[in-house]
């Protein structure tokens, strides 16, 4: 296992990081040029050599809740890699997709339409909210339920 300091040492590597000293000694390392409100690379690095490191949602890693994984037992390469990886997704524009969007109409012609918006299936009627589910499923059996047929 790495020392503080060693830590320390590699992580003051990067540039890009900024060093804020925490409450009993430990160490927040900051990526300040972040894209997204979430600026903390390295969270507190522990005089004992604990700390963990943001992923986020990172593919290959095993966070906890808040996206942390705990680095204490890594050594320099795996340290090294894991904050390289933060930076990059810190840096990184997520790609917005478009929502998708079908419309569903009824035997006599009314028109309703189905939208994914923030990972919920939202149906309108012009501009009339109507509801909203939580998968495409559960609104599509719905639509048909009340008569509708999704336009292709």
């Amino acid at each position: 296992m790495l020392t503080f300091e060693q830590k320390c040492t590699i992580i003051e590597g990067f540039e890009e990081l900024t060093r804020k000293d925490v409450s009993l000694g430990r160490v927040n390392y900051h990526f300040e040029d972040s894209l997204y409100e979430k600026t903390t690379v390295v969270y507190h690095l522990h005089p004992n050599g604990n700390a963990f490191v943001y992923t986020g949602n990172l593919p290959g890693y095993s966070p906890n809740a808040k996206g942390l994984v705990n680095v204490r037992d890594f050594d320099e390469e795996q340290l090294r890699t894991i904050i390289t990886d933060s930076i990059s997704f810190l840096s990184t524009e997520e790609e917005i997709l478009p929502p998708e969007e079908q419309t569903w109409i009824d035997a006599e012609g009314h028109t309703l339409l189905l939208t994914e918006e923030d990972d919920r299936w939202t149906i309108y009627s012009g501009e009339n909210l109507e509801d909203s589910f939580g998968g495409y499923e559960d609104a599509a059996h719905y639509l048909r339920e009340e008569g509708f047929k999704r336009r292709k």
